[in-house]
């Protein structure tokens, strides 16, 4: 089992240090680790580094040497608990896919677009207080609530999902004035329209 790490000690030490420090500060719920975007912003955040070719080499010499525990483009610390998420249901973000789509499925760190509308209270009649035909963001990169950075990851082009997000998943206690209240659940009907990859 990798040595504990504290954040003092991690600036004075290796990249991998600085890695295995941030993924343990980031306490993912997931059970699949915290992603490769993640890790990277905590990273320039909280340590003023920002080295992308030595940080991909310190996340594979971490898997290469048992340290970390790779799932698709995320990490956990091998032997680390993993976090349990303390929400309830109302808390939970609620996805239905309405229809799949055909080809490869969006990941953390695509560039997907999407038409989407949201809305207030319900899906048919609530009060609609957002639309495009066309928005693009990064996605896990923090661009847009975490509703969507969680409800849009593994839609395939053409699929289409509606969304029920809590609060603490979209704007939270304060809301985004004149239209969302505070702690207002968010529905949303979202298609994708494109995706395409972003080279690390």
């Amino acid at each position: 089992m990798p040595p504990k790490t504290n954040t003092s000690s991690a600036k004075k030490g290796t990249v991998l240090d600085k890695v295995v420090t941030t993924i343990r500060a980031l306490k993912d719920t997931s059970g699949k680790g915290s992603s490769r975007t993640a890790i990277t912003k905590y990273i320039k955040s909280e340590f003023d580094y920002d080295n992308a070719t030595a940080l991909k080499k310190a996340l594979k010499q971490g898997v290469d040497n048992g340290i970390l525990e790779q799932n698709g483009q995320s990490f956990r610390v091998v032997g680390d608990p993993v976090y349990e998420s303390t929400s309830n249901k109302e808390d939970e973000l609620q996805i239905e896919i309405v229809r799949e789509g055909t080809g490869d499925q969006a990941k953390i760190g695509d560039a997907v677009t999407v038409k989407y509308v949201g809305k207030l209270d319900n899906f048919e009649n609530g009060y609609e207080f957002d639309k495009a035909s066309s928005f693009t963001f990064v996605l896990g990169d923090g661009e847009v609530i975490k509703g969507w950075d969680k409800g849009v990851e593994g839609m395939k082009i053409g699929g289409k999902r509606k969304l029920i997000v809590p609060s603490k998943l979209g704007y939270g206690k304060r809301g985004c004035k004149p239209d969302i209240p505070p702690n207002a659940t968010l529905y949303f009907k979202v298609s994708l329209k494109s995706i395409r990859s972003i080279d690390e």
